[in-house]
């Protein structure tokens, strides 16, 4: 393949989106040489027309951003999408495929993190500990309706057994919990190792104390979690998500919770969260009333006792974080020399 610089008539032009402070250090030490670098601690769309060169080569953006069909246009001499993120839904693989534009995400980073965050939340909630913080620090130390669960001898059900959903049911081993999963690929050695069984979906359901979600949102995974999965789970389960928002039907969510058939959710993942964290968004006239409906009923979720929701930190750790840079850069270095890695649409 060709050195992408023999087919740049200009110096590579890179913009990073959504960059945070310290991603801008880093950058400035390991930046690509003979590379005019752009940032902003914006998303992609919020950046105005007249800071987006035009001369744009590759650009970085976070999980906010949405690059759709409209940013592409903005930035005619685009050819690489180096999304800092594992999943890419956020962007229009298909619209980049059609002019010829490469995404590289990042697969590999969290592994633990995320999973070690899922268990956070899950025991958060099973042994009310926010609820407990919560009362001493208003220097109450009663303990009434504070009694919780133990995870030990119950059973954790995991929906994707990939990277993440393998490091979850280790974790779950470690609590003493018995362990199935539903995957579309069996790996017995996996299993074999970890001490878990594969199930099919409606067994997962059925017999799961505790199901926590990992698998990518594909038009496949949209709403896996709906209506009609609600129903079949086991009576008082708890659902955990720290992969997608979408996975799951929001307003089903709701109702399951308060007519009480599920006991609780820990949730780091919203449909609507995108909008919810800009409020200039929010109020924008742009959006659609099912975009709306989703972030009455994210608020909706804040209000439930039994429910705990994180602003999509499963990631956050230091070690990640840096993980998660190195391994853009690397991918952008290994675009400019013509061996482009960890491509999702080639």
């Amino acid at each position: 393949m060709r050195c992408p610089y023999d087919e740049l008539t200009t110096q590579p032009t890179i913009l990073f989106a959504e960059l945070e402070a310290w991603e801008r250090e880093q950058l400035e030490s390991m930046c690509p040489e003979k590379c005019t670098i752009h940032t902003s601690p914006e998303r992609l769309e919020a950046i105005g027309d007249e800071d987006v060169d035009e001369q744009v080569t590759a650009v970085s953006p976070f999980i906010h951003s949405r690059v759709d069909a409209t940013q592409l246009d903005r930035m005619p001499n685009l050819r690489l999408i180096a999304t800092r993120s594992t999943g890419f839904d956020h962007i229009d693989v298909e619209a980049c495929r059609q002019r010829g534009i490469l995404v590289a995400n990042v697969p590999h980073y969290g592994e633990d993190t995320v999973a070690e965050h899922a268990f956070g939340m899950l025991l958060a909630l099973t042994r009310k500990i926010h609820r407990c913080y919560e009362r001493t620090s208003r220097g109450d130390f009663s303990i009434e309706g504070l009694r919780g669960i133990d995870l030990a001898g119950r059973t954790f059900g995991c929906l994707g057994v990939g990277a993440i959903g393998s490091r979850a049911m280790r974790i779950a081993g470690g609590f003493g919990m018995n362990r199935i999963a539903y995957d579309l690929r069996h790996d017995l050695r996996l299993s074999g190792t970890l001490g878990f069984r594969y199930v099919d979906m409606e067994t997962l359901l059925a017999e799961s104390d505790v199901l926590s979600l990992h698998v990518p949102l594909t038009d496949k995974t949209h709403h896996i979690i709906g209506r009609d999965a609600l129903a079949k789970m086991k009576p008082g389960a708890i659902l955990v998500n720290t992969a997608r928002g979408g996975l799951v039907d929001t307003a089903a969510l709701i109702e399951a919770l308060r007519r009480g058939r599920l006991g609780g959710a820990a949730l780091d993942v919203l449909e609507a969260e995108s909008v919810i964290t800009e409020e200039a968004e929010l109020l924008s006239s742009r959006y659609d009333m099912d975009t709306l409906r989703q972030v009455v009923q994210s608020t909706a979720l804040l209000r439930l006792p039994h429910v705990i929701i994180t602003p999509h930190n499963a990631f956050n750790s230091q070690e990640a974080c840096q993980r998660i840079m190195e391994t853009t850069l690397d991918n952008i270095h290994a675009w400019l020399m013509g061996e482009p890695k960890n491509i999702v649409n080639a």
